[in-house]
């Protein structure tokens, strides 16, 4: 399937050395944070497809969801603008929220946006963005709904695709991942990497660390927008994946979704000071908090070998709550 290149690809590879020499492990890192400015992120791999297959079907407007500060919904308001096309976003939200971090950058490129309550958001998202969807028709528009995070059938190939990117740079580097770790909020991250892992046998481990709901909730999830997804790589349409080689660790959600503890926001600091590397506190901090952990206490992942992290981004959304560390 064809998608647009809009994303700074492939990105790079780095081994975070004083962490690793903390951990007894080479811990490396993908910088899928840095696929752009205004793009950055893990969204972008995903919406090069949708917003092509949106353009290919005539549409104008892109309409999506996601909490208050969600990276998905800043990269879809980008990637529309970029293209000429009209967005919206449905945001959850619990009060009404100050205008900072992704929020504030929604609103800077133009995007109309609503608001919805977390239980609204729970039930009936998808109904809601139908509502706007045919209120957009009525004023002349041609919408296209992208689900939460992009996470379905099409999206998942930017990840499929990425697990190919990473195939090349293990040559180029002369490095074999053993464990490819990620984090999981919708799905379609985990999903892609398990697909292709999947298809062309490399038999690495592909854990998603989840950051809301729970290990039964993502294993189906993966499966099924990964199973979906062969509908559109037509050399393995027919193929069955199994399901026994999702891995999801669902130990480390905390509080909550975007919720967080002293204990993870300190770990952010503590890592920014030790590598100069940052994460957020809605999905990397959280993954990568839960790896040091299973490392340091011996959990299901032992020390040694090479592990590859991807970051998803998320730097936006962490300076919105930049009051709640402490210095």
């Amino acid at each position: 399937m064809e998608k647009l290149n809009v994303a700074n690809l492939p990105t790079k590879i780095e081994k975070l050395e004083k962490f690793s020499k903390e951990l007894n492990t080479n811990i490396y890192i993908k910088r899928d944070d840095q696929t752009g400015s205004e793009f950055s992120g893990n969204k972008i791999r995903k919406l090069e497809y949708l917003a092509k297959d949106a353009m290919d079907k005539g549409c104008d407007l892109l309409i999506t969801c996601g909490g208050i500060q969600s990276n998905h919904c800043r990269a879809t308001v980008a990637i529309a603008t970029k293209l000429g096309m009209k967005s919206a976003v449905l945001l959850r939200i619990s009060s009404t929220p100050p205008v900072a971090g992704n929020y504030f950058l929604d609103k800077l490129m133009g995007a109309d946006v609503k608001f919805c309550t977390r239980e609204e958001y729970s039930t009936q998202r998808g109904e809601i963005m139908e509502a706007m969807a045919e209120e957009y028709r009525k004023q002349g528009y041609k919408p296209y709904v992208i689900p939460e995070g992009a996470s379905n059938a099409i999206g998942t190939l930017g990840y499929y695709n990425c697990m190919l990117e990473i195939l090349k740079q293990e040559e180029e580097l002369g490095i074999k991942f053993d464990t490819i770790a990620v984090a999981t909020g919708s799905g379609g991250t985990h999903a892609g990497l398990y697909l292709a892992n999947e298809l062309y046998n490399l038999g690495k481990r592909i854990i998603g660390y989840a950051v809301c709901d729970d290990v039964e909730y993502f294993t189906n999830i993966s499966h099924t927008i990964a199973t979906e997804a062969l509908e559109y790589l037509p050399e393995h349409k027919g193929k069955s994946l199994n399901k026994e080689n999702i891995e999801i660790n669902d130990k480390y959600v905390g509080i909550g979704y975007a919720l967080n503890r002293p204990e993870e926001l300190e770990f952010i600091k503590r890592l920014a000071r030790m590598e100069g590397l940052v994460l957020d506190n809605v999905y990397t901090g959280k993954a990568m908090y839960g790896l040091y952990n299973e490392l340091q206490e011996g959990g299901n992942i032992k020390p040694g070998g090479n592990i590859l992290f991807i970051h998803t981004g998320g730097l936006y959304g962490l300076f919105s709550i930049s009051e709640q560390f402490e210095w």
